[in-house]
């Protein structure tokens, strides 16, 4: 990453010049390759992971404890997120007083695909072709099937119940492999992918939205460093620092490719590896929560329409902003299984409060969407660490306690 971060500033440097020469188009191949290696693995892994999983927990009543601890995790640290964004964004007030440059093209809403209602974000979990979903990375939809998949073969008797589970756990850990091979590729793959993202940043911006970066990085920051490690120490009785140190890879390869479901083999590997959580707890939870647990995401979602409102000159009442946070949560859950979902969400949450037809907020969005690619390498980190703590905090209630065999 340091490396990325030298190169790609020396590429800057260059000019225009220097970011089209063959050199610079090797090293920004390197992350591109990296990055499709792991989406290769996406599918196939969470296929056999969950369906290994929910098969291997034996009766519904497993599978019924482990997905409510899962979800009550998932919507705590979630929540407490989106009131992190809101807290620092009506104390800090970015949005008041903002210029906005006249070079920024406005963000043409029409152009995406957006849900009906909330009610059709969860529609779209259920898979009519589950096939299709696999083909086209629906990963929210794939995990739907994964579930129902795993709990049906839980139902079979004897020998079917036996084949279907052995080549399901034979082809995840062959899986394993594959991904173990891919991740030794990391550093290569960070390093092109950093390279690119530092030589290619625009600086004019930046200045103009300046305050709403510092906000959104300072609250992202808090339940980094504060809200995670109290909710890891107060469920799990144990240090955080030794948690963060077993997940360092994944959270760099997190920050560098900006994507929770390209992380997730990454995690998995930590998790299993590194952390000794058991494949009954990681094949079920993470997956779900590499899809639905997007801590920095609803604070984005959060602090980023309270930042529009106020660049517009709107003051928010109470039950508006309460509005906000139900909205949030909601979109943050739902924004993996809708196409361009970090562009439609802003303008479903903007909906919620009668601003998503309001041409000026199309344009701050512009803007923000201009200068996001830091603030979602930093939000893919937090989503990443917040679905890591959560399988530990499991693991533990579960009664697993062979945890950080390298710590002790």
């Amino acid at each position: 990453m340091i490396l990325g971060f030298g190169a790609g500033l020396l590429f800057q440097s260059g000019g225009a010049e220097s970011t089209d020469s063959w050199l610079f188009s090797l090293i920004a191949s390197l992350g591109t390759i990296f990055m499709r290696l792991l989406k290769m693995i996406i599918v196939p892994l969470i296929l056999t992971s969950i369906t290994t999983g929910v098969a291997g927990l034996g009766d519904s009543k497993s599978l019924g404890r482990l997905g409510s601890k899962t979800f009550g995790y998932y919507f705590l640290s979630s929540i407490i997120a989106i009131l992190i964004g809101l807290t620092l964004t009506n104390l800090i007030r970015p949005g008041v007083g903002v210029q906005i440059p006249g070079q920024v093209e406005k963000f043409d809403s029409s152009q995406l695909q957006q849900p009906d209602s909330v009610t059709d974000i969860f529609i779209r979990m259920i898979p009519t072709n589950p096939i299709k979903a696999a083909a086209e990375g629906d990963v929210l939809a794939l995990i739907f099937f994964s579930i129902l998949f795993g709990f049906a073969i839980t139902k079979l008797k004897g020998k079917p119940h036996k084949f279907l589970l052995d080549l399901f756990d034979y082809a995840f850990h062959a899986m394993m492999k594959l991904t173990h091979g891919i991740i030794q590729l990391a550093p290569i793959g960070v390093f092109g992918l950093i390279t690119k993202a530092v030589a290619t940043a625009g600086v004019a911006l930046f200045k103009a939205v300046g305050l709403y970066m510092i906000t959104i990085a300072s609250g992202l920051t808090i339940h980094l460093l504060i809200v995670l490690p109290i909710l890891f120490m107060i469920f799990t009785r144990m240090n955080p620092l030794h948690h963060f140190r077993a997940m360092a890879s994944a959270m760099a390869t997190a920050f560098s490719t900006s994507s929770s479901g390209a992380t997730l083999p990454v995690t998995m590997d930590c998790m299993e590896n590194n952390v000794g959580v058991s494949n009954r707890v990681t094949s079920f939870v993470l997956p779900l929560g590499a899809t639905i647990n997007m801590d920095g995401t609803a604070l984005y979602e959060c602090a980023g329409v309270i930042f529009i409102a106020q660049a517009l000159g709107f003051d928010l009442s109470f039950a508006q902003q309460g509005t906000i946070v139900i909205t949030a949560f909601l979109a943050s859950v739902g924004a993996a299984a809708i196409p361009s979902a970090g562009l439609v969400m802003i303008f479903v949450v903007l909906n919620a409060v009668g601003l998503g037809d309001n041409a000026e907020a199309a344009l701050i969005v512009g803007i923000m969407l201009a200068v996001d690619r830091p603030l979602d390498m930093f939000r893919t980190m937090i989503n990443v660490a917040s679905d890591s703590v959560g399988t530990v905090i499991v693991a533990k209630s579960e009664g697993e306690t062979e945890l950080y065999p390298e710590e002790n």
